[in-house]
């Protein structure tokens, strides 16, 4: 009997056809999707991933020169930058901007050839909606932390004796930019909270583990909360370190102190970098003096080695003494094998400026202009221009006798600085 309801053989094949471009189509616009939702996917993972800074517990990013095999980690220290008047009067552009970077470019050779670069933030910096403001009480533009961030200044100190020069409201504004720069590894000192001041910054290079911990001795401003400002305080500071000894390899100590425009070491510094180091730091970097200090290799109850490098002076700033002028970068060579710092060496740099002796006998200070930080041993010509009569093989003398008091420290030409 024929079966009226099987198709006609050429309407089968018709229908075949319909059928395998429906499931073309089906499957088609399925691969668009998951392309789609491929893209979305990791758009988020880039922007959940970014590095922040002080509410970033753990950051990990390889070493900028790990294509090269090399067997250390390289960090430098600096001093204090401060946005005083002069500079900000300098850096300020006609429609409104600031520009500090002009002033700091010389130095990114130095950074570029560096995985760890610890830079202090001396001076809070909310930005403009606070009002700009130099000595005494302090707030820079938020461009000061963006041309850090872009010479390469990847671990902040944000806590210092005039973090609270213009309250909790600043500190939060500075905080909350620095979390908008990229490659950031660590930002601690200040904190917007109870939490972030409890919590210990810790970063990885090159499968080596650091953790980074900031305390001032000292504040201009009585602090308004206990939370804003790492007040030191041995209790607080010994449990700290002894968390971070127990879960990294290297635990870096940022201490404000010391006695201003002192190169001498005093009691109260001798005594904390001592528990320091027997709680288990491996390297101190000091600051508040706004001069150079000596360098010392502690030894802790457990036999091993703390270096302290017990002030760096500072970094862009626009100080009057020459010994406020003329500091350095600290360079440390930590092996990754054994995890130990290898000997320090220091480059010294020079804060360079140009006024009149009639404007410096005037205290003139607005009227400095030309600013520029270069490498000591380049400074022939600038400290030929500028009013502070001295010489670069004074200054190299000087430098070299106050850090070498106590540990070797090898000086290094900026030719030198830059080897690898």
């Amino acid at each position: 009997m024929q079966n009226n309801y099987l198709p006609k053989p050429e309407l089968q094949s018709k229908d075949l056809k319909v059928a395998f471009y429906k499931i073309k189509k089906f499957w088609l616009i399925l691969i668009i999707f998951a392309l789609l939702a491929l893209v979305i996917f990791f758009a988020f993972v880039r922007r959940d991933t970014k590095q922040s800074n002080s509410s970033n517990v753990n950051s990990s990013i390889p070493s900028k020169q790990s294509s090269k095999n090399k067997d250390y980690i390289r960090l430098i220290a600096t001093g204090d930058t401060i946005a005083h008047d002069a500079l900000n009067a300098q850096a300020k552009n006609s429609d409104g901007s600031y520009d500090y970077y002009q002033f700091i470019k010389p130095m990114q050779p130095y950074f570029d050839t560096s995985d760890v670069n610890f830079c202090n933030q001396a001076v809070p910096g909310g930005g403009t909606k606070f009002g700009i403001s130099g000595y005494p009480v302090f707030n820079s533009p938020l461009e000061v932390a963006r041309d850090l961030n872009n010479l390469g200044c990847n671990v902040i100190n944000t806590g210092t004796n005039h973090t609270f020069d213009r309250g909790q409201d600043v500190i939060d504004a500075e905080l909350n930019y620095w979390d908008t720069l990229p490659g950031m590894l660590a930002v601690a000192g200040a904190n917007r909270n109870q939490k972030e001041q409890d919590t210990i910054r810790y970063f990885s290079i090159n499968g080596v583990k650091f953790a980074f911990l900031s305390y001032s001795t000292y504040s201009n401003i009585t602090p308004p909360n206990t939370y804003g400002l790492n007040m030191y305080e041995a209790g607080k500071a010994e449990s700290q370190v002894k968390d971070a000894r127990q879960n990294s390899d290297i635990v870096i100590v940022s201490m404000r102190w010391g006695t201003e425009y002192s190169q001498d070491i005093n009691a109260e510094q001798e005594r904390i970098s001592q528990k320091l180091s027997d709680w288990g730091s491996d390297i101190i970097i000091g600051h508040g003096p706004h001069v150079l200090e000596p360098v010392k290799i502690l030894e802790s109850r457990d036999g091993r080695k703390t270096l302290c490098w017990y002030s760096l002076g500072n970094f862009l700033n626009a100080q009057v003494p020459p010994e406020s002028l003329i500091n350095g970068l600290a360079i440390m060579d930590i092996d990754i094998a054994t995890k130990k710092v290898k000997q320090p060496s220091f480059m010294p740099i020079y804060m360079h400026y140009e006024w009149t002796a009639e404007q410096k006998a005037n205290e003139d200070l607005l009227k400095r202009k030309n600013f520029t930080l270069v490498p000591l041993d380049q400074s022939k010509d600038l400290l030929s221009r500028s009013q502070n009569n001295t010489t670069i093989e004074a200054q190299t003398r000087r430098i070299t006798n106050t850090l070498n008091t106590y540990t070797p420290v090898s000086i290094l030409s900026s030719k030198d600085a830059v080897k690898k």
